[in-house]
């Protein structure tokens, strides 16, 4: 009986990757990333941005005359625009004395409070795969329901501006959790009923602001009373700045979205709903009830929003309370990547651009349109990584295997088609 032969080869070795490969490979994920990508599509707006602003400045064709002359008048006509945009949001450097120098950072940080906020509650709907395009009605009737507390109840401090807040978040629950409530029943699509119901606040708001009740006391114009003190949010530096305490809010928020997505057991439900929600249905997740807590959640934030115009700057309800914060949360959103602390620190960006575009256009005469040019830019790179990637040359040179392209709903918003 013979025995069995036994291969003499030796065991293939396993050929550890070299210092200076393994280094490269690193370095191409850092600048091949969804960050690095985000951070290069915003160089690639400003630079764009400022061809336009060169482009509709008078001063600039006329220094060009005499280029070769003067070459260092172009140039500074040309970065004009962009050193007011920085003195208008993060430091004046030509202010009187200190309060005038660091002015414009705490008026940054007031103008993107609600911004971060609001992108908070569209970036959680993202995340669970929903397209929450309500946010500007949830702000709305979030905004209503803090304000009435404020002006219509009188008690003491503390206890007034808690109910304020409550009343914001709740307001905006009901309007996000209606959304998610038709969505889950009835099978409608949350984009198709968010857009409709912020027509349905809008309207309902100017009319509101037309009765006794919700009007301000000899006044015919369609505004409210002002909110009680104790029911504003205290200035965090004085009276000599505008920012309150409403900004510590938002970063808690922040934390909080933070932890609910990456710590919590519904934070989990929601992110496999956004993945795949028919896998999530088979794992014995109620995929209806993450629906309806998730818009419910992202409303009440987006309420949030409202109540830091009412209670933290504005100290009115009016009808144009909720501006374009709505739809610039949705810019933010996207641009976080539909992360908590990306939202967060895109909302200061359009915090700083918000702030510096008014002094932008009062000191070089640029148009402030140039800033949501730059804004809708930024959108619209994020939205093509490839085209960022091949402009700066990022395109990865070893692909072994071609995997599946992810749609550019799916990457941007974490699951969220439309």
């Amino acid at each position: 009986m013979s025995e069995p032969q036994t291969s003499t080869e030796p065991p293939a070795k396993v050929v550890p990757a070299k210092p200076a490969e393994q280094q490269d490979s690193l370095l191409r994920q850092i600048f091949t990333g969804n960050a690095m990508v985000s951070v290069l599509a915003i160089v690639l707006s400003i630079v764009i941005g400022g061809i336009l602003m060169a482009i509709t400045n008078p001063k600039v064709a006329e220094t060009a005359g005499y280029f070769f002359a003067k070459p260092g008048d172009l140039i500074a006509e040309v970065l004009r625009p962009f050193g007011a945009l920085i003195q208008g949001s993060i430091f004046n450097w030509e202010g009187v004395d200190a309060a005038a120098k660091f002015y414009p950072i705490t008026e940054t940080l007031t103008v993107a409070t609600p911004l971060i906020c609001a992108g908070l509650g569209v970036a959680l709907a993202f995340r669970a795969g929903l397209f929450n395009i309500g946010a500007q009605g949830q702000i709305i009737i979030g905004a209503f329901f803090g304000a009435y507390i404020g002006f219509a109840w009188h008690l003491p401090w503390g206890l007034h501006l808690i109910l304020v807040i409550l009343a914001g978040l709740l307001g905006g629950a009901i309007w996000g959790g209606v959304v998610g409530l038709l969505k889950a029943r009835t099978g409608a699509h949350e984009v198709i009923v968010t857009i409709m119901l912020n027509y349905v606040a809008n309207f309902l708001l100017a009319y509101l602001l037309t009765l006794p009740a919700f009007q301000r006391p000899g006044s015919s114009n369609p505004i409210s009373p002002f909110l009680d003190d104790t029911a504003q949010f205290p200035l965090l530096l004085g009276s000599q700045f505008r920012l309150h305490a409403g900004f510590l809010l938002a970063v808690l928020a922040t934390v909080l979205v933070w932890w609910l997505l990456n710590r919590s057991t519904l934070g989990f439900e929601f992110r496999a709903v956004g993945a795949n929600p028919h896998a999530s249905k088979t794992a014995g997740i109620n995929v209806a009830r993450s629906t309806i807590v998730v818009m419910a959640i992202a409303g009440a934030l987006a309420g949030l929003a409202g109540v830091m115009q009412v209670s933290g700057t504005e100290k009115y309800l009016s009808g144009g309370v909720s501006a374009s914060i709505g739809f610039d949360a949705i810019t933010v959103a996207l641009l976080g990547r539909s992360t908590p602390w990306g939202t967060f620190f895109a909302g200061l960006l359009f915090g700083a651009f918000r702030a510096g575009g008014v002094v932008m256009q009062s000191e070089t005469g640029t148009p402030i349109d140039i800033v949501l040019v730059i804004q809708s830019l930024i959108v619209l790179f994020i939205a093509a990584p490839p085209l960022v990637r091949a402009i700066f040359g990022l395109n990865k040179r070893k692909k072994k295997t071609k995997a599946k392209p992810a749609s550019a709903e799916t990457s941007l918003t974490g699951g969220a088609t439309v």
